[in-house]
């Protein structure tokens, strides 16, 4: 039979009307249809939702069946209970009313996916709206719906036996709590972040543990270093191509320069969240020549300069001299673990790699000259940085305040809970920094509350000088005036 009839009736049934049963017989090429259909719908809505490269995961077809299951075994109970009770026989089958089921399963997940491949991909949304946010309401009404539809269908068709009934009612709370108890493994996955959810930043332990690998909630780091004399010459080598490759500042034109700083090798977390960052910073805010990508990783000795102090002083000093200090902007990420008196956690065995602090961070600016500022910390107690930093032509913003680690800085994480929802949300939605800041606060306590964070909200900060609200409010405009950049 062919799948209209199908689709029509599912509707009428997610619509609370009882289904025209007359013309549908489902046999096993009805089911094997609607589960493929099914299943491929989910599988197309999930690679939509994933920019670029995306990696397939063959085993996660494994999960989710435990419902379908359910709703098998609930046709069973209705049917054999009717026949067993002398109710007409002209009533549908078993097959009949699992297809009717999957019907409205496919029908829904249709929908759903509709509206999240259009908020994810195609339909504009303003900074304050955090499509998570927006999506997981969706997804709980859509559960609530099947469950509430599936139970209608079954018990119309069901014998008025206490027992019967009590069995629909349990399948229907099943099917509405177990996708959230027991969610599916993705069918993809972004190449550059683990399938298992951010856990907590390491760095309110002590400085001691941490290296000595002693946090529970870690996995096993990227491979460490193996130094070579042809990786230390190759490394010799990036520094210089990376500042010599900058473009000079032009004349009227607001145009931001920009560095990142992930110092702490012993975690992939954070140079994910600097190439975030650096991507971020090159496609959408117009600097692709003004972007120098600082990081300690084994696996990038060769391409991208060491996250040292002397390399961003370097750095620092280089693009002062290429600036429009009167007009242009330079923005500065870091990202690592943060420690109470200030300091952001390095390390690089065997190398040593001092710290960075906020009053040297600070010193280097002034020295250079660099008048406008944007600095971002991605870091436990990171607010320690925005008294040394702020000023009138500086706008600081911060993971956390001074009291409160931040969360999401685990080996096992893709992105601090600070970097995703500032750079891989909000700054893909507006060119304002303060917009952005002022959205994330909300989705970072939510997440943190959901997530189980014990020992209070981040709270993370931000400072504004009236003095770089000017050279902002115009890099913001010359931005939006442009096409977009490609995601």
């Amino acid at each position: 039979m062919s799948l209209g009839p199908w689709l029509r009736e599912g509707a009428r049934t997610l619509c609370f009307r009882p289904p025209r049963t007359a013309e549908l017989q489902a046999g096993p090429a009805t089911v094997a249809m609607l589960l493929a259909l099914m299943l491929g719908i989910v599988i197309g809505v999930q690679r939509l939702a994933i920019d670029g490269s995306a990696r397939f995961e063959l085993p996660a077809i494994q999960s989710g069946w435990l419902t379908t299951l359910l709703a098998l075994g609930a046709c069973w109970i209705v049917v054999r209970s009717r026949d067993a009770t002398g109710l007409s026989l002209d009533r549908p089958p078993i097959a009949t009313l699992f297809a009717l089921l999957l019907a409205q399963q496919l029908l829904l997940s249709a929908l759903l996916g509709v509206v999240e491949v259009a908020a994810v991909s195609g339909l504009p949304m303003p900074a304050f709206v955090d499509i998570d946010a927006l999506l997981d309401p969706l997804w709980m009404v859509s559960l609530l719906w099947f469950a509430l539809a599936a139970l209608v269908l079954l018990w119309r068709e069901a014998p008025r036996r206490l027992s019967v009934r009590a069995a629909l009612v349990a399948y229907a709370v099943l099917s509405a709590t177990l996708p959230t108890a027991a969610p599916e493994a993705p069918f993809w996955l972004d190449p550059a972040e683990s399938a298992t959810e951010p856990v907590a930043d390491a760095s309110a332990q002590t400085e001691e543990s941490r290296r000595d690998g002693a946090n529970a909630e870690d996995g096993g780091g990227p491979a460490p270093l193996a130094l070579s004399q042809e990786m230390i010459e190759a490394q010799a080598r990036t520094l210089p191509a990376a500042l010599d490759g900058l473009a000079p500042g032009r004349p009227g034109v607001v145009d931001l320069y920009a560095i990142t700083f992930a110092p702490y090798a012993d975690e992939d977390v954070f140079s994910h969240e600097a190439t975030l960052v650096t991507e971020l910073m090159r496609s959408r805010f117009d600097a692709p020549q003004r972007v120098v990508h600082l990081q300690n990783h084994a696996r990038s000795v060769a391409e991208l300069p060491w996250a040292t102090p002397l390399n961003l002083h370097r750095t620092i000093q280089r693009m002062a001299t290429l600036m429009n200090r009167d007009e242009d902007i330079l923005f500065i990420h870091l990202t690592s673990h943060g420690a109470r008196d200030g300091q952001l956690a390095a390390e690089f065995d065997p190398l040593v790699v001092d710290s960075v602090t906020p009053k040297q961070l600070s010193a280097w600016l002034d020295e250079a000259g660099v008048r406008y500022r944007v600095i971002s910390i991605s870091a436990c107690f990171s607010g320690s940085w925005v008294a040394p930093l702020s000023g009138p032509g500086t706008l600081v913003m911060t993971a956390a305040d001074a009291d409160h680690t931040s969360y999401g800085c685990g080996s096992l994480s893709p992105l601090t809970f600070f970097g995703r929802a500032m750079y891989d949300e909000q700054l893909r939605h507006t060119h304002s920094f303060e917009d952005a800041f002022a959205a994330v606060r909300p989705v970072i306590a939510q997440r943190e509350k959901e997530a189980g964070k014990t020992d209070g909200y981040s709270n993370p900060q931000i400072a504004v000088g009236a003095a770089i609200r000017g050279p902002l409010l115009s890099l913001q405009q010359r931005l939006d005036a442009m096409p977009p950049a490609p995601r």
